[in-house]
């Protein structure tokens, strides 16, 4: 679920616990996790409601001040139904830090990479893309996702699709401004050139 930046230290502080969206399909499930900027969250129900239903404690909780203006600010066309999340912050680490984190890796662990990245590369439209990725982010630290798509002949918003997936195996970090390797992306590339 993507919220708007304003939304995201609400979310880390715990004062937004619901969201209202219009979906053409559902988009959250109650009892997963989700990461968000502000967080992970933990989805504790999902429901329709009719717009009218909207109270405005369930505005304050949404972070907005009147039930009229979350109403005014809902996404999508306005003949989809309105869907309502509730969740609560979970209070852990995103697993995906710690993963990052560890620069120590196994042969195991090597094999697990290799095979995972040899998966994404096989289900690429355009091609192998994993290792050149890592490579240019290793070489380009802190450059703007679109400058690495360019250089790559791509369009951003695939490419950052792409970078996440190397995000999701504990390879890269995001910084303010572009990427770089994490500990593990660095003991990874380490491993495949000795």
């Amino acid at each position: 679920m993507l919220w708007e930046a304003r939304f995201w230290p609400l979310i880390a502080n715990g004062s937004v616990t619901v969201t209202f969206r219009r979906w053409k399909r559902p988009q959250a499930v109650a009892g997963r996790r989700y990461r968000t900027p502000g967080g992970i969250i933990e989805v504790d129900a999902v429901s329709t409601v009719e717009p009218t239903a909207i109270t405005p404690r369930d505005a304050r909780r949404a972070g907005y001040p009147s039930a009229q203006e979350l109403v005014a600010d809902l996404r999508g066309d306005a003949s989809l139904s309105v869907t309502r999340v509730d969740f609560h912050l979970v209070e852990e680490p995103d697993p995906r830090a710690a993963l990052a984190a560890t620069d120590c890796l196994s042969a195991a662990d090597v094999a697990d990479i290799d095979a995972r990245l040899a998966r994404l590369d096989a289900r690429s439209a355009y091609g192998p893309w994993t290792h050149a990725t890592l490579d240019a982010i290793a070489a380009r630290p802190g450059t703007r996702a679109a400058d690495l798509a360019t250089a790559f002949g791509r369009e951003t918003a695939p490419f950052k699709l792409d970078v996440r997936k190397l995000k999701n195996l504990g390879l890269t970090l995001s910084l303010e401004i572009g990427y770089r390797l994490s500990p593990r992306g660095e003991a990874y590339r380490r491993s495949r050139s000795s």
